[in-house]
Protein backbone atom coordinates (compact mmCIF):
# COMPACT_ATOMS: atom_id res chain seq x y z
CA UNK A 1 0.00 0.00 0.00
CA UNK A 2 1.23 3.66 -0.80
CA UNK A 3 1.20 6.57 1.14
CA UNK A 4 0.52 9.71 -1.01
CA UNK A 5 1.13 12.84 -0.51
CA UNK A 6 0.07 15.89 -2.66
CA UNK A 7 2.44 18.72 -3.56
CA UNK A 8 1.55 21.76 -5.30
CA UNK A 9 4.44 23.73 -6.76
CA UNK A 10 2.98 27.48 -7.13
CA UNK A 11 5.12 31.02 -7.47
CA UNK A 12 4.60 33.96 -8.78
CA UNK A 13 6.31 34.67 -11.69
CA UNK A 14 4.49 33.95 -14.76
CA UNK A 15 4.92 36.16 -17.96
CA UNK A 16 1.20 35.87 -18.75
CA UNK A 17 -0.48 36.50 -15.89
CA UNK A 18 1.83 37.92 -13.16
CA UNK A 19 0.48 36.99 -9.70
CA UNK A 20 -1.77 34.18 -10.94
CA UNK A 21 -1.76 32.01 -8.19
CA UNK A 22 -3.52 34.75 -5.66
CA UNK A 23 -6.13 35.63 -9.08
CA UNK A 24 -9.16 36.38 -7.16
CA UNK A 25 -11.69 33.61 -7.94
CA UNK A 26 -15.38 33.80 -6.06
CA UNK A 27 -13.54 35.95 -3.41
CA UNK A 28 -10.61 33.04 -3.04
CA UNK A 29 -7.29 33.01 -4.32
CA UNK A 30 -6.81 31.10 -7.17
CA UNK A 31 -4.67 28.39 -5.23
CA UNK A 32 -6.44 27.89 -2.26
CA UNK A 33 -9.15 26.17 -4.96
CA UNK A 34 -6.63 23.76 -6.28
CA UNK A 35 -5.44 22.86 -3.12
CA UNK A 36 -9.29 22.72 -1.97
CA UNK A 37 -9.64 19.93 -5.20
CA UNK A 38 -6.33 17.84 -3.97
CA UNK A 39 -7.74 18.13 -0.32
CA UNK A 40 -11.42 16.34 -1.87
CA UNK A 41 -9.00 13.67 -3.07
CA UNK A 42 -8.23 12.54 0.45
CA UNK A 43 -5.60 10.59 -0.54
CA UNK A 44 -3.23 12.08 2.07
CA UNK A 45 -1.93 15.63 2.76
CA UNK A 46 -1.83 18.27 0.58
CA UNK A 47 1.02 20.37 1.06
CA UNK A 48 1.64 23.99 -1.21
CA UNK A 49 5.51 24.49 -2.51
CA UNK A 50 6.36 27.96 -3.44
CA UNK A 51 8.77 30.59 -2.87
CA UNK A 52 6.23 33.63 -1.89
CA UNK A 53 5.08 34.50 1.48
CA UNK A 54 2.16 36.35 0.46
CA UNK A 55 0.79 32.25 -1.26
CA UNK A 56 1.88 30.66 2.26
CA UNK A 57 -0.43 33.30 4.03
CA UNK A 58 -2.88 32.46 1.63
CA UNK A 59 -2.54 28.58 2.22
CA UNK A 60 -2.63 28.56 5.87
CA UNK A 61 -5.62 31.17 5.98
CA UNK A 62 -7.06 28.61 4.19
CA UNK A 63 -6.32 26.38 7.15
CA UNK A 64 -3.58 24.24 4.61
CA UNK A 65 0.31 23.64 4.89
CA UNK A 66 2.82 25.55 2.61
CA UNK A 67 6.43 25.39 2.52
CA UNK A 68 8.56 28.51 1.53
CA UNK A 69 11.16 26.96 -0.92
CA UNK A 70 14.16 28.42 -2.31
CA UNK A 71 13.65 30.66 -5.53
CA UNK A 72 16.01 29.46 -8.09
CA UNK A 73 14.42 26.21 -8.82
CA UNK A 74 14.37 25.49 -12.67
CA UNK A 75 11.30 23.20 -12.43
CA UNK A 76 8.42 22.46 -10.33
CA UNK A 77 9.75 18.98 -9.83
CA UNK A 78 13.17 20.65 -8.09
CA UNK A 79 10.64 22.73 -6.11
CA UNK A 80 8.22 19.64 -5.16
CA UNK A 81 11.53 17.79 -4.36
CA UNK A 82 12.96 20.32 -1.68
CA UNK A 83 9.18 20.79 -0.14
CA UNK A 84 8.45 17.20 0.16
CA UNK A 85 11.92 16.22 1.80
CA UNK A 86 11.39 19.54 4.29
CA UNK A 87 7.63 18.23 5.19
CA UNK A 88 8.81 14.84 5.77
CA UNK A 89 12.70 14.59 6.33
CA UNK A 90 12.04 10.98 7.75
CA UNK A 91 10.87 9.90 4.08
CA UNK A 92 7.30 8.13 6.11
CA UNK A 93 5.24 8.96 2.18
CA UNK A 94 6.33 7.01 -0.72
CA UNK A 95 4.51 8.79 -3.30
CA UNK A 96 4.32 12.30 -4.43
CA UNK A 97 1.85 13.95 -6.42
CA UNK A 98 2.61 16.83 -8.36
CA UNK A 99 -0.56 18.80 -9.23
CA UNK A 100 0.04 22.00 -11.19
CA UNK A 101 -0.88 25.28 -8.81
CA UNK A 102 -3.16 26.44 -12.06
CA UNK A 103 -5.72 23.82 -12.29
CA UNK A 104 -8.47 25.20 -10.17
CA UNK A 105 -11.21 23.56 -11.76
CA UNK A 106 -9.71 20.23 -11.92
CA UNK A 107 -11.64 17.03 -11.28
CA UNK A 108 -10.51 15.09 -7.93
CA UNK A 109 -11.16 11.75 -9.53
CA UNK A 110 -8.94 12.98 -12.39
CA UNK A 111 -5.93 13.33 -9.65
CA UNK A 112 -6.88 10.10 -8.00
CA UNK A 113 -6.54 8.09 -10.88
CA UNK A 114 -2.88 8.93 -10.63
CA UNK A 115 -1.97 6.96 -7.85
CA UNK A 116 -3.21 3.03 -8.42
CA UNK A 117 -1.20 1.84 -11.52
CA UNK A 118 2.08 3.10 -9.30
CA UNK A 119 1.03 -0.45 -7.65
CA UNK A 120 3.49 -2.14 -10.37
CA UNK A 121 6.41 -2.23 -8.81
CA UNK A 122 7.93 -1.83 -12.63
CA UNK A 123 6.26 2.31 -12.96
CA UNK A 124 8.33 4.84 -11.47
CA UNK A 125 6.16 7.29 -12.77
CA UNK A 126 2.15 7.80 -13.29
CA UNK A 127 0.85 10.76 -15.57
CA UNK A 128 -2.87 11.45 -16.88
CA UNK A 129 -3.68 11.49 -21.02
CA UNK A 130 -7.02 12.33 -22.60
CA UNK A 131 -7.82 11.09 -26.27
CA UNK A 132 -8.46 14.50 -28.81
CA UNK A 133 -11.43 14.99 -30.24
CA UNK A 134 -10.76 18.44 -31.57
CA UNK A 135 -9.04 18.78 -35.03
CA UNK A 136 -7.46 21.77 -34.05
CA UNK A 137 -5.75 20.41 -31.27
CA UNK A 138 -4.14 17.48 -32.98
CA UNK A 139 -1.55 20.15 -35.08
CA UNK A 140 -1.29 22.49 -31.64
CA UNK A 141 2.27 22.57 -30.63
CA UNK A 142 0.63 24.14 -27.37
CA UNK A 143 -0.63 20.61 -26.89
CA UNK A 144 1.24 17.84 -26.06
CA UNK A 145 0.89 14.79 -27.49
CA UNK A 146 1.13 11.35 -25.28
CA UNK A 147 2.70 7.92 -27.50
CA UNK A 148 2.04 5.16 -26.06
CA UNK A 149 0.65 1.45 -25.78
CA UNK A 150 -2.13 0.41 -24.06
CA UNK A 151 -1.37 -2.13 -22.29
CA UNK A 152 -4.63 -2.55 -19.76
CA UNK A 153 -8.08 -0.62 -20.21
CA UNK A 154 -7.64 2.88 -19.51
CA UNK A 155 -3.84 2.66 -19.22
CA UNK A 156 -1.21 2.66 -21.12
CA UNK A 157 2.22 2.44 -21.45
CA UNK A 158 4.34 5.81 -22.55
CA UNK A 159 6.82 5.61 -25.45
CA UNK A 160 7.01 9.42 -26.05
CA UNK A 161 5.88 12.61 -25.79
CA UNK A 162 6.21 15.75 -28.57
CA UNK A 163 4.65 18.43 -29.32
CA UNK A 164 4.31 17.51 -32.94
CA UNK A 165 1.51 15.49 -34.57
CA UNK A 166 1.99 12.08 -33.57
CA UNK A 167 1.39 9.14 -34.20
CA UNK A 168 0.94 9.12 -37.48
CA UNK A 169 -1.89 6.95 -39.47
CA UNK A 170 -5.12 6.51 -38.89
CA UNK A 171 -6.12 6.46 -34.70
CA UNK A 172 -6.55 8.57 -31.80
CA UNK A 173 -4.01 10.65 -30.52
CA UNK A 174 -4.02 11.63 -26.92
CA UNK A 175 -3.44 14.64 -25.12
CA UNK A 176 -0.62 14.92 -22.49
CA UNK A 177 -2.31 16.44 -19.13
CA UNK A 178 0.77 17.35 -16.42
CA UNK A 179 -0.17 15.86 -13.71
CA UNK A 180 2.70 13.45 -11.94
CA UNK A 181 2.83 10.62 -9.31
CA UNK A 182 6.29 9.78 -8.55
CA UNK A 183 7.54 7.43 -6.71
CA UNK A 184 9.84 9.16 -4.47
CA UNK A 185 12.61 7.35 -5.01
CA UNK A 186 12.13 8.25 -9.24
CA UNK A 187 11.47 11.91 -7.87
CA UNK A 188 15.02 11.98 -5.94
CA UNK A 189 16.78 10.26 -9.11
CA UNK A 190 15.11 12.58 -11.53
CA UNK A 191 15.87 15.95 -9.93
CA UNK A 192 19.62 14.78 -9.43
CA UNK A 193 20.08 14.10 -13.72
CA UNK A 194 21.21 17.22 -15.68
CA UNK A 195 18.22 18.33 -18.58
CA UNK A 196 18.53 15.82 -21.24
CA UNK A 197 18.87 16.43 -25.37
CA UNK A 198 15.37 15.45 -25.76
CA UNK A 199 13.78 17.22 -23.11
CA UNK A 200 15.74 20.33 -24.15
CA UNK A 201 15.05 20.10 -27.77
CA UNK A 202 10.95 19.63 -27.44
CA UNK A 203 10.76 21.51 -24.41
CA UNK A 204 9.18 18.87 -22.23
CA UNK A 205 10.53 17.87 -18.55
CA UNK A 206 9.48 14.33 -18.71
CA UNK A 207 11.37 13.23 -21.39
CA UNK A 208 14.18 13.39 -19.35
CA UNK A 209 12.87 10.30 -17.27
CA UNK A 210 12.02 8.27 -20.50
CA UNK A 211 15.63 9.18 -21.67
CA UNK A 212 17.14 7.93 -18.49
CA UNK A 213 14.90 4.72 -18.50
CA UNK A 214 12.62 5.40 -16.10
CA UNK A 215 8.93 3.73 -17.11
CA UNK A 216 6.01 5.90 -17.06
CA UNK A 217 2.34 5.09 -16.98
CA UNK A 218 -0.84 7.13 -18.33
CA UNK A 219 -3.60 6.97 -17.13
CA UNK A 220 -7.00 7.79 -19.37
CA UNK A 221 -9.43 10.36 -17.84
CA UNK A 222 -12.26 12.45 -19.13
CA UNK A 223 -10.83 15.43 -19.98
CA UNK A 224 -8.27 18.32 -19.79
CA UNK A 225 -8.55 20.39 -17.05
CA UNK A 226 -8.42 24.33 -17.57
CA UNK A 227 -4.86 25.41 -16.96
CA UNK A 228 -4.98 28.99 -16.46
CA UNK A 229 -2.32 30.42 -18.16
CA UNK A 230 -3.90 34.21 -19.40
CA UNK A 231 -6.48 36.23 -18.62
CA UNK A 232 -8.92 34.99 -20.24
CA UNK A 233 -8.26 31.70 -18.90
CA UNK A 234 -9.22 33.29 -15.43
CA UNK A 235 -12.62 34.54 -16.58
CA UNK A 236 -13.20 31.10 -17.73
CA UNK A 237 -12.41 29.66 -14.37
CA UNK A 238 -14.08 32.03 -12.82
CA UNK A 239 -17.53 31.64 -14.60
CA UNK A 240 -17.18 27.38 -13.76
CA UNK A 241 -16.27 27.92 -9.87
CA UNK A 242 -19.13 30.22 -10.36
CA UNK A 243 -21.62 28.13 -12.22
CA UNK A 244 -20.83 25.44 -9.88
CA UNK A 245 -21.19 27.20 -6.34
CA UNK A 246 -24.50 28.71 -7.82
CA UNK A 247 -24.85 24.83 -8.81
CA UNK A 248 -24.62 23.49 -4.70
Amino acid sequence: MSDPVILIPARMASTRLPGKPLADIGGQPMIVHVWRRAMETGLGPVVVATDTVEIVRAIEKAGGIAVLTRADHPSGSDRIFEAVERFDPEGHHDVVVNVQGDLPTIDPMAIAASVPPLSNPLVDIVTLAVEIHREDEKTDPNVVKAVGTEIAPGLMRALYFTRATAPTGPGPLYHHIGLYAWRRTALKRFVALPPSPLEIRERLEQLRALEAGMRIDMALVNDVPLGVDAPHDLERARAILGARQKGH
